[in-house]
């Protein structure tokens, strides 16, 4: 090809804008060191990166996904949370999944309790002080 044209790119990548953010992207990368899919033909790294793109050799969703990986300076990985019920003792859970203290600010209901768990959340209580009061 002997000259490339932002008509030729237009048709891979529909906003102008993103294709120079990924022909940049492309032509800091071929700066770099990466290699190319096309034949240079004595261009300079931003023709190249346009012509890989008009030539499909590249898919832009590929290099969309490299630039924004690229900038990112966080990255997330999605792992599973853990299990943190565990942590609390049993005498303070109102059944396996709620601790007592979210339980009366959620308004669970103790009718669903079994007679152990109850006995068991009473017996967790601490008396009140006696007084000689009367």
């Amino acid at each position: 090809m002997a000259r490339v044209t932002v008509e030729d790119c237009i048709d891979k990548v529909e906003n102008r804008f993103e294709l120079v953010l990924l022909a940049s992207h492309r032509a800091r990368q071929v700066s770099q060191g990466s290699a190319i899919t096309v034949d240079r033909d004595n261009d300079k790294n931003p023709v190249v990166a346009l012509r890989e793109i008009a030539d499909e050799t590249l898919s832009p969703g590929d290099l969309k996904e490299d630039l924004i990986h690229s900038l990112q300076k966080h990255v997330e990985v999605d792992e599973p949370e853990p299990d943190h019920s565990n942590l609390i003792p049993a005498e303070q859970m109102v059944d396996d999944s709620v601790p007592a203290e979210a339980a009366a600010d959620e308004g669970v209901s103790f009718a669903s309790m079994s007679e152990e768990e109850l006995l068991a959340g009473i017996e967790g209580l601490v008396p009140p002080e006696k007084s000689d009061d009367f």
